[in-house]
């Protein structure tokens, strides 16, 4: 059972503690300059949105620093990160992937009628895999999707959307990506984006 933690959110549409992160990405999610960190206790988050702890240790751990520049070390930002637009899931899916760093979309693919957020998920990796090959890069693909990752390491996604006409399409493409990736190597590494830590992947088409 995951532990408890509370949010704060120190710069955001409306500042506080919030005992989500649905309430707290709320706050946060698509905020420019948003600050915000998750704490494992009520008392911590309290101490660290109020200032007026006398614990150096958790003054240390709970000082107030924008979401981006805490984690600037963590985060390979000479990398690639791709993410998914859903409208229903299954419903309309598009991808794209885009520079890490400056936000620039590199390539991107338009409305499939009919999919799933992981079967678009998995595409987006697979499509950043083929292009880094041809730009001969090694960087880093960042998804939020622990699902999608793993079906690219098995290089065998295991949807559970029928097939059928409707969806036709998607298993098309489905079926080709894994083709590649039992045909290819690839040097890069596929990396969770950590969204609690560093706030939304790059991609992200702002429709969760």
């Amino acid at each position: 059972m995951a532990k408890k933690k509370y949010y704060v959110v120190w710069k955001g549409r409306k500042p506080g503690i919030y005992s989500t992160w649905l309430e707290c990405e709320a706050q946060v999610k698509g905020y420019t300059g948003a600050r915000f960190k998750s704490f494992p206790s009520k008392e911590e988050a309290d101490a660290a949105f109020t200032g007026g702890t006398s614990s150096n240790k958790l003054k240390s751990k709970t000082k107030p620093k924008p979401s981006t520049h805490e984690t600037t070390e963590e985060v390979d930002w000479n990398s690639i990160s791709v993410d998914v637009g859903c409208r229903g899931n299954p419903g309309i899916v598009e991808y794209k992937g885009v520079d890490t760093k400056t936000g620039e979309i590199l390539f991107a693919h338009d409305e499939i009628h009919i999919g799933t957020n992981n079967m678009g998920e998995f595409l987006a990796i697979v499509h950043g895999l083929a292009y880094l090959k041809e730009q001969e890069s090694s960087k880093t693909i960042y998804s939020d999707s622990m699902t999608a990752i793993k079906w690219v390491k098995q290089k065998k996604a295991k949807s559970t959307l029928e097939r059928n006409e409707n969806t036709a399409y998607i298993w098309s493409l489905m079926d080709r990506a894994e083709k590649w990736l039992q045909t290819n190597h690839y040097p890069n590494k596929i990396a969770k984006w950590h969204t609690e830590k560093w706030g939304e992947i790059k991609a992200d088409y702002g429709r969760k």
